[in-house]
């Protein structure tokens, strides 16, 4: 017999089929002479329930193990389901305890539990209703990620994690080293002699793939990267990581026009097979999370973005009748509370804002004609603020290195990265996105740490 799962059977079994399932107890009725339990695999919001009669096979026995958490295996028919709520459910035939889970200690019993609580069980709050459809909606989220880009021609390209390369100046840096941290080697000048670590130079946990995703677009015309990137910013708001996924496509051959394109059919496209995928999960989300969950995804996936300059934006906030809490002038960066503004009372609905000054944006994004500002772009979306962020590159080679002096940088640390403007430049373009920020929003969840597995945040590395 071929083992279901629950979300196959709730779907489309039928009356009189025989089947086996293996999930955990989510809760258990006795009666006189029979015991429902309700059965959940992971596979789908609602759980299979199964009716055990006290004619099967080591009834009394089996049900003292029964308890919430348990793990089971039930063989059986399917039957038309007499109760509210379901259409079908599981007569037991046979039922094989194979983990007994203490009613008295196992933390998950059939009550609310809260947010905060359920992070410090990291290692089970995945069997609750809530995390279980975050994880399924995160899923399908990384599925349509591939399928976005695999149907588009992309290449998927894995950029190194270890990394001599600060990239932007994106934050603090996770240092990686060899060396014995209770005596560390020093040169004459009483610096950390790095000749004798690992790498024989500083290196770090990446910040971004980008760099390295240009070399790659530099020869296969369009890539992208989807992988783990790090901060080690001591910021403890719900909407820090220190360890996150980021999207990053590059395009050869792209202007900023063509980047912001692809970047608003690239959200639309998520959302819309999210949707087709996971409609119970984002219901769910839509009675218990964020009633707004659901009129959002459709806001994205059936309205064309707006798209206005930073200078629009600013004469914008200048006269919008808020009170702001951060100033709003030519040459400070957006804060959250503007960008929402924007997408959320002004526009009310997804923004792309464009051409930042220069001065706020990084080295490698292209220089405009009149020299204060880059062709960059930020996607702001409602109730996040930005979700997405990129730029047409600098191909120009003098005009690159114009730039990374004027920052501080040094030019021959990033020759490699210069080379790709002496040999065979052309105009590119690409943007990143927060895995966890897309996920967040979708779902409506309040707390970024809560659409990740395990949270890596400050003084937190559970689990």
């Amino acid at each position: 017999m071929v083992n279901r799962r629950i979300a196959e059977i709730l779907r489309s079994g039928q009356a009189e089929e025989v089947i086996k399932i293996q999930g955990w107890v989510r809760t258990k009725r006795e009666s006189k002479g029979f015991s429902f339990i309700e059965v959940n695999d992971g596979s789908s919001l609602a759980s299979l329930q199964v009716i055990i009669n006290q004619d099967v096979p080591d009834y009394e026995a089996s049900l003292k193990k029964i308890n919430t958490g348990a793990s089971v295996e039930v063989s059986g028919v399917i039957v038309p389901s007499l109760g509210k709520g379901q259409r079908i459910e599981l007569k037991a035939q046979t039922v094989q305890v194979y983990g007994e889970a203490d009613p008295e200690t196992y933390p998950l019993q059939k009550k609310r539990h809260s947010f905060e609580f359920l992070r410090t069980i990291g290692h089970l709050r995945s069997r609750t209703n809530s995390f279980g459809a975050v994880f399924r909606v995160r899923n399908a989220c990384a599925t349509a990620v591939h399928q976005f880009f695999q149907e588009r021609g992309f290449m998927w390209v894995h950029t190194p994690i270890i990394t001599a390369s600060d990239c932007e100046g994106a934050g603090e840096l996770f240092s990686v080293t060899s060396l014995n941290l209770k005596d560390i080697p020093r040169t004459p000048e009483n610096n950390i002699d790095y000749s004798q670590d690992f790498f024989a130079k500083p290196t770090y946990l990446t910040v971004s793939g980008q760099l390295e995703a240009e070399v790659m677009a530099m020869a296969f015309s369009n890539v992208y990267t989807f992988g783990p990137t790090f901060r080690a910013e001591n910021s403890n708001t719900s909407r820090h990581l220190a360890e996150f996924w980021m999207i990053e496509p590059e395009m050869a051959f792209c202007d900023l026009q063509g980047d912001m394109d692809l970047a608003e059919a690239f959200l639309k496209h998520i959302f819309k097979y999210v949707l087709e995928k996971c409609p119970e999960d984002m219901e769910f989300f839509n009675q218990r999370i964020d009633n707004t969950v659901l009129s959002t995804a459709e806001n994205i996936i059936h309205n064309q973005f707006e798209r206005i300059t930073y200078t629009e934006a600013i004469k914008l906030l200048e006269t919008a009748d808020v009170q702001f809490e951060y100033p709003v002038s030519w040459g400070l960066d957006l804060q959250s509370e503007h960008e929402r503004y924007l997408s959320e009372q002004l526009f009310k609905k997804p923004t792309i804002v464009t051409d930042y000054p220069a001065k706020i944006k990084a080295f490698y994004m292209r220089l405009n004609e009149d020299e204060q500002t880059v062709a960059a772009m930020d996607i702001l979306a409602p109730k996040i603020g930005e979700i997405i962020g990129g730029s047409q590159r600098e191909e120009r080679l003098d005009v690159l290195e114009r730039r990374v002096i004027a920052q501080g940088m040094q030019p021959q640390d990033l020759y490699w990265y210069l080379d790709l403007r002496r040999f065979g430049t052309v105009p590119h373009a690409g943007f990143g996105l927060g895995f966890e920020r897309l996920v967040q929003f979708m779902t409506g969840m309040g707390n970024i740490r809560d659409v990740i597995p395990f949270p890596r945040t400050p003084q937190s590395a559970e689990f």
